[in-house]
């Protein structure tokens, strides 16, 4: 895989990743009164900025990916997207106080050992 490629993948499972933690900010910052309706949640959850900021980034992040695809095997590059999970759960750790435990640790080393294969493969 060649460097510019594999920034543009790296970037853009790294947008997708910021997005997923801007969504699960705000949503949880919303304030919802007992019994809404699911059109007001809704309306709630898409007006939050950090929700907007979060689409966003994901489009930003699909652009960046396209390029990407441009260049890679679809078959070598998506499996990077497994990235995205490692990098959620070290956001929901670090940035949004979520609980770690040996077994989630573990799983996580397992995807990254599993990308460092397919990378010296491809």
């Amino acid at each position: 895989m060649n460097a510019a490629a594999f920034a543009l993948v790296f970037v853009s499972v790294s947008l997708s990743a910021l997005a997923q933690t801007a969504f699960k900010y705000g949503v949880a910052r919303v304030h919802l009164p007992d019994g809404a309706s699911t059109l007001l949640k809704a309306w709630a959850f898409l007006s939050s900025p950090f929700v907007l900021g979060g689409l966003a980034l994901y489009g930003i992040g699909t652009v960046l990916w396209l390029f990407a695809l441009r260049q890679l095997d679809l078959s070598l590059a998506y499996p990077f997207v497994a990235l995205s999970f490692v990098m959620v759960a070290a956001a929901g750790i670090l940035v949004l106080g979520e609980p770690v435990s040996a077994g989630r640790l573990a799983g996580l080393g397992l995807i990254v050992l599993g990308i460092l294969v397919m990378a010296r493969a491809g």
